[in-house]
C-alpha cells in the first residue's frame, strides 16, 4: 500500500502480485487517464523498477485535475513498490519517483487581480 499526493490530489494505491492489470477509480488505465504522457509517466515507475506486468495495481484517487492525480499516483505507486520490495528503493529514487512534489497553488492577495497580478497603474 502506498499514498502519494501532489497539489490537492491524494491517490491510495494497493500493488499485489498479477499479470499487470490497472485498476483506478473502478476503470482501466486507458479509461480513466486519456492523455497519453500521463499514462507513460505511471508505466515508467513499473518500467524502471522491472514490475511491469508483474503486478496488479488498484488505486483510488481524488481531487485536483489531471496533472495532479498523475503525480500522485506516480508517488503513490512507488511507495508501494517500495513497501513490497526494500531493495527498490534506490532505483525508485534515482530516478526521483519518491520525491513528494510540494508545489502548490499560490493564495490571491487583496488588492490584486490574482496572487501577484495587479491593476493596471496610472501615473495620471
Amino acid at each position: 500500500m502506498g499514498t502519494g499526493r501532489r497539489k490537492t490530489s491524494v491517490a491510495r494505491v494497493r500493488i499485489k502480485e498479477g499479470d499487470g492489470k490497472m485498476v483506478i477509480n473502478d476503470r482501466t488505465l486507458d479509461e480513466y487517464f486519456t492523455v497519453e504522457r500521463d499514462r507513460k509517466a505511471i508505466k515508467a515507475v513499473l518500467e524502471a523498477t522491472g514490475m511491469d506486468g508483474k503486478v496488479d495495481v488498484w488505486a483510488r484517487v481524488s481531487g485536483g485535475g489531471t496533472t495532479g492525480q498523475t503525480g500522485a499516483m506516480i508517488l503513490g505507486i512507488a511507495r508501494a513498490i517500495q513497501a513490497k520490495d526494500p531493495a527498490q528503493h534506490h532505483t525508485l529514487s534515482e530516478h526521483g519517483f519518491l520525491t513528494r512534489d510540494g508545489r502548490m497553488v499560490e493564495r490571491k492577495k487583496y488588492g490584486l487581480k490574482k496572487a501577484r497580478k495587479s491593476f493596471q497603474f496610472s501615473k495620471r
